[in-house]
């Protein structure tokens, strides 16, 4: 046991890494997180290639290009659509953004919905524009509005890979995230409408004359899209789906106009971040997951209750995604399936489903709990830093207070309708 507890020790140092360095000196992160990313990699990967351990690691690299192919394919179309706000927005107006994205990032994943959103958004609030606007956007778009499909947020992604069917995520997860996202609009209308009457006697007449009108682009980029979200239902043979993803991004990517693209100011720049990282997340992580799930009993993981908030708290400082496959393989395992044999996955579904919604809600909603949580919120947080240069954005200090105060209450809440078992 001493042995496999060392070998989890590069995931660790990787997910610390990823939340601690930037905080601690920016610049040096940027500059040099391929390299953390690569060589924590790089000494798991020896291992199993030593150790004649490869069907483990053939397994998470074929996981880590079916998740980052998606991610990419979703970034790359959504990149070639825009949406333009022109005026003044209004709370209600901004309600029906949040909804919009919430909705829309099921379709195109809540880094593509936000990358799609988050530049109107802000453009048309900049007049009044308060931190809460950007909260609440990663609130909802950038996270719980995600949690419909496996198209939604990668770690539904990678629990459709490992063998959930595609509709049953919607099918059990749809009233959790229905009342979520009400609560989370309410509550936000009302400190909008606060904040909107504050300012409205200054530009009352500007708002009345120049309106709000909607302008948009790239709309024949929908074809590629729908595309893509069929070719997530082939299965068989193995890449196919990936292959026609690729081709179809590719293809969108050289038929859009370049005006469009620098409208959007699309560049390749966060999804090569986010590739270089999970690289070496979905390496380091196996001997995790081998680990977990061969001691999940004696870490007294049989509860719900346990796995919603046991999968919530690592979510909020890790990444959900790990986080999610870690958690059901301990799940599984407390049932004698493995994570890795579809078979073991389809029957679990049948005799453990509230564990899988616990974890799934969990990996997904905590998400919105810190900076980190998904990677949407990062790059939300930085276009915001670059649009809005008047207003100081919250630290990952003070984003957690903000967290701590809106969702950890209505989270609590749910616990005790839905998982206190």
């Amino acid at each position: 046991m001493l042995f496999q507890i060392i070998l989890i020790i590069p995931f660790i140092l990787l997910l610390a890494t990823i939340a601690l360095a930037p905080f601690i000196n920016e610049k040096w992160w940027h500059k040099n997180y391929p390299y953390v990313s690569y060589s924590l990699g790089a000494v798991i990967l020896l291992y199993y290639l030593i150790s004649n351990q490869t069907d483990r690691l053939l397994i998470s690299l074929e996981e880590y290009f079916s998740f980052i192919t998606l991610l990419f394919s979703l970034f790359v179309v959504s990149g070639g659509i825009f949406f333009k706000i022109k005026g003044k927005s209004t709370p209600f107006k901004n309600v029906l953004l949040l909804a919009f994205g919430s909705i829309i990032a099921n379709i195109f994943g809540t880094t593509g919905a936000a990358m799609l959103l988050i530049r109107p958004y802000l453009s048309s609030n900049e007049y009044r524009f308060r931190p809460y606007h950007m909260i609440f956007f990663i609130f909802t778009v950038c996270n719980v509005g995600g949690s419909l499909t496996p198209i939604g947020d990668p770690p539904l992604f990678l629990g459709y890979i490992k063998g959930i069917p595609f509709f049953w995520i919607i099918e059990h997860l749809f009233i959790y995230w229905f009342i979520t996202i009400i609560y989370l609009l309410v509550l936000f209308y009302f400190i909008d409408r606060r904040n909107f009457h504050k300012v409205r006697e200054n530009i009352q007449e500007e708002i009345e004359e120049k309106g709000e009108e909607l302008r948009y682009g790239g709309l024949l980029n929908l074809i590629p899209l729908g595309i893509i979200i069929g070719a997530v239902f082939i299965t068989k043979p193995l890449f196919l789906r990936e292959a026609i993803m690729l081709v179809t991004a590719i293809l969108s990517y050289k038929f859009t106009s370049k005006n469009i693209h620098n409208i959007n100011r699309f560049n390749f720049g966060p999804i090569k971040e986010v590739a270089i990282l999970f690289i070496g997340i979905f390496i380091t992580m196996i001997p995790a997951i081998q680990f977990l799930s061969e001691n999940s009993k004696s870490f007294g993981f049989d509860t719900v209750t346990t796995y919603y908030w046991g999968a919530g708290i690592l979510t909020s400082f890790l990444d959900n995604a790990p986080t999610y496959l870690n958690f059901l393989a301990v799940s599984m395992a407390n049932y004698g399936y493995d994570i890795n044999l579809q078979s073991d996955v389809l029957k679990f579904v049948e005799v453990g489903n509230q564990y899988i919604i616990a974890i799934s809600i969990a990996s997904v909603f905590f998400g919105a709990m810190t900076y980190i949580g998904n990677g949407p919120n990062f790059m939300v947080k930085s276009i915001t830093e670059h649009k809005i240069r008047k207003t100081k954005i919250p630290s990952f200090i003070h984003y957690i207070y903000y967290s701590i105060a809106i969702l950890l209450p209505f989270y609590f809440v749910l616990w005790l309708l839905f998982f206190r078992l």
